[in-house]
């Protein structure tokens, strides 16, 4: 399979994009990110090692993670976390009652 089947061809005028003001943009189907929000956010980033595996994984996800930082192992293992953690009733260790 080739990566040009995977990559679909943006149809976005990014010059336009960029030129608009904060005030052209439109959000309304974006939530409100006010400081309630802020309060209960946390920063979701594992602390201990990884385990060594070999992932087979989109390789469009991969470039995506690896453009957003050198160690952007962690961060998959971030997501990957947040998804089983919404997904079941896991519960990681020392977080227990």
């Amino acid at each position: 399979m080739s990566d040009s089947v995977l990559t679909p061809i943006s149809r976005t005028d990014w010059a336009k994009v960029a030129a608009l003001s904060d005030a052209e943009i439109d959000t309304s189907e974006s939530p409100l990110l006010d400081d309630a929000f802020f309060v209960q956010a946390t920063v979701r980033m594992p602390n201990r090692p990884l385990a060594e595996v070999t992932l087979r994984i989109d390789p469009l996800l991969l470039r995506w993670f690896q453009n957003q930082s050198a160690e952007y192992e962690r961060p998959i293992n971030a997501a990957l976390r947040i998804y089983v953690e919404a997904h079941s009733s896991y519960e990681p260790p020392g977080k227990g009652t």
